[in-house]
């Protein structure tokens, strides 16, 4: 039978375990919310980066891994703790595509600013979800590059983008915004007015890969990697899609709530990337890019 003493003892070793779990824990809340700074600082360099992808201006305008610990030597359970997150460099990928319930049809495109360009919205209702891929095809005075829309992932997305190009809404229009740093790399287009406020009078829904979330997950606030490659809608806030696009050249850090409907093929991306490499106006990591950009069609295949 242990003594008095030993149990004495032994209660006080498991509390130390627990406050320094407790600790250890703090510490890693705290990084993380440091890192998910620095994140939303990439996204909010010089005039706030959320006009560029965070916020449009539409309005008026990688593997993840949750710490763990090993159980105590008393055998019970480590507890666990709700706001454990990846540590830095683990950011989590994209999740995988999974169809929400009634994919495709009921697309809305309610009314929202006074538009930048004359167009017609398009159709509302449902769209076709076939074929999945979609080809396009987008001139720049830089060179061509060549998308793929995922029509089965994100139709009513996609549905819009196709009306807005039929229509020639992009044409003549520039890529106002162009950021380099490490966690973001990214071209914005689609917005006539070249000042990141501009959109097309009506606004929608996100889809993949928000739609992939219940509304209230946390994970929707953490950053996931959005590939090299990759087309993307530019927002300001959910619901809130307009025109604008971005274009990622290389890997780059976001909160899974920008619409994916796309991808970059080679020729696209060697274009990107000779535009990237002249920089950005005045040489910082975020501003209208020093190689002028200018949308002269976008055209589906």
């Amino acid at each position: 039978m242990p003594t008095n003493e030993q149990r004495r003892a032994t209660a006080k070793r498991k509390l130390e375990r627990q406050l320094e779990r407790r600790a250890e824990k703090d510490r890693k809340r705290r990084t993380y919310m440091i890192v998910g700074s620095a994140v939303a600082a990439v996204v909010v360099i010089g005039a706030v980066v959320a006009t560029i992808v965070l916020t449009t201006g539409n309005s008026d305008s990688p593997t993840s891994g949750s710490s763990t610990e090993a159980a105590d030597t008393t055998g019970q359970a480590p507890e666990q703790d709700p706001f454990d997150a990846p540590e830095p460099g683990q950011v989590a990928a994209l999740p995988q595509f999974t169809a929400p319930d009634g994919l495709g049809q009921n697309c809305q495109y309610p009314a929202a600013q006074e538009a930048s360009k004359a167009n017609n919205p398009p159709r509302t209702g449902e769209v076709p979800t076939e074929p999945a891929q979609v080809s396009a095809s987008m001139e720049t005075n830089q060179g061509n590059i060549g998308l793929q829309l995922d029509n089965g992932k994100s139709p009513c997305t996609v549905n819009s983008f196709a009306s807005l190009a039929q229509q020639g809404y992009f044409n003549d229009t520039p890529c106002h915004r162009l950021t380099t740093s490490e966690s973001l790399s990214v071209l914005q287009c689609g917005d006539p007015t070249g000042e990141g406020t501009g959109g097309p009078g009506y606004e929608f829904a996100n889809e993949y890969p928000t739609t992939q979330y219940q509304p209230d997950d946390p994970a929707l606030m953490q950053p996931v990697v959005y590939p090299r490659g990759t087309l993307a809608m530019a927002n300001a806030g959910p619901g809130t899609n307009g025109s604008q696009f971005f274009l990622v050249y290389q890997d780059s850090q976001l909160p899974p709530q920008y619409t994916v409907f796309g991808t970059i093929d080679e020729t696209g991306l060697a274009t990107l990337d000779k535009i990237a490499a002249e920089g950005v106006q005045g040489g910082g990591q975020d501003g209208p890019p020093a190689a002028d950009v200018v949308v002269e069609s976008i055209q589906l295949d």
